[in-house]
């Protein structure tokens, strides 16, 4: 199994505030509204929707706001159709990043994106220009305190697990993408509860940046991408330093 969790190199520790989480079940609440409409409410016959549930619940969301989410979009025949476009391209140093939106208007969002990486030193590319640097895989993260590597481990494995990291503070599991759902509900069969459950994309190399202004743009970037509503997902090759 790999020593090097990928999660942890990459995952930004940010405090968050109420406006930040608000933001968070919002866009939540769109992903889930977009997979009810496109497969129906039932989740046997709707693995996306399973999916988007498992994700709302590792953000915290509460029931209830899944379920009126849920109802209110299968009653809805009109209102906004969504589109998921998935975006490339390079921040300061040449960093690599994919962001992946939920958009009802591709013009506005494509504009929006190419003005933040301008904005912040780096270019909005083309399709496929970083996502060979990529993998798309399913993810499992499981807060490791009070849990033992090797039953953790066994059990991912048993489920279905491709790989396992451990760094001393989370678990990252990884999968299959079509495989995520069939592990992680084997895991939460087991008890094991998720900081978070869902296709990402992880690079394979990273990108470190010593420049203090280039990295306070990277940062820039990040928060511009992350408070976009359209934006669902960044994921980048920046190896950010630990903090201290």
């Amino acid at each position: 199994m790999s020593g090097h969790s990928k999660w942890s190199t990459i995952k930004r520790k940010k405090e968050k505030t109420d406006q930040q989480r608000a933001k968070v079940f919002t866009k939540i609440g769109r992903e889930l509204a977009m997979v009810v409409k496109a497969g129906g409410t039932n989740v046997n016959e709707n693995s996306k929707l399973k999916d988007a549930i498992a994700k709302a619940k590792a953000a915290n969301v509460p029931n209830d706001n899944i379920e009126r989410i849920i109802k209110k979009a299968a009653g809805e025949t009109g209102g906004s159709n969504y589109e998921e476009i998935v975006y490339e391209g390079y921040g300061p140093n040449g960093v690599a990043v994919v962001v992946e939106t939920l958009t009802d208007n591709r013009n506005r969002t494509a504009g929006d994106l190419r003005h933040y990486f301008d904005k912040c030193g780096g270019n909005l590319g083309q399709s496929g220009s970083v996502m060979f640097l990529f993998s798309r895989k399913g993810q499992i993260v499981i807060e490791a305190e009070g849990l033992d590597e090797e039953t953790v481990m066994d059990a991912a494995l048993e489920a279905g697990a491709e790989d396992f990291n451990f760094d001393g503070d989370v678990f990252e599991i990884l999968t299959d993408p079509n495989e995520l759902g069939t592990v992680r509900d084997a895991l939460e069969e087991k008890g094991y509860r998720f900081l978070s459950a869902e296709v990402a994309y992880l690079p394979a190399t990273m990108t470190a940046i010593d420049d203090a202004d280039a990295a306070e743009k990277m940062e820039k970037l990040l928060d511009l991408l992350e408070d976009d509503d359209d934006v669902q997902g960044v994921w980048h090759n920046w190896e950010m330093p630990e903090e201290g």
